[in-house]
């Protein structure tokens, strides 16, 4: 559990490389949590590899709160947006496939 880094093992073998992308992703469980990221080179399909290789190693994607761009895209790939309550955020959007 915890953060993933740019270039970690993990994180080269799922390709969230620093050649492709800015920030970080969270794991827990078997969820990793899209928490920050930017496309180094947006509409090259990196994204999409990132989110495949993920589900190829038995996780799940999930999208707190997404920005507009971010959100019209996993509204395209099938996510759906639930909203859970958080202690310390109050009501917090999860977007995840079904």
């Amino acid at each position: 559990m915890g953060i993933i880094n740019l270039d970690s093992d993990f994180a080269k073998k799922i390709g969230f490389t620093s050649d492709k992308f800015a920030g970080y992703l969270w794991k827990k469980g078997n969820r990793i949590i899209i928490s920050t990221i930017f496309s180094i080179e947006e509409g090259k399909g990196n994204l999409k590899s990132l989110f495949a290789e993920i589900e190829s190693f038995g996780f799940k994607v999930i999208v707190p709160t997404p920005l507009p761009l971010m959100e019209s895209i996993l509204r395209r790939w099938g996510f759906i947006c639930r909203v859970k309550k958080d202690r310390k955020f109050g009501s917090v959007e999860l977007w995840e496939k079904n």
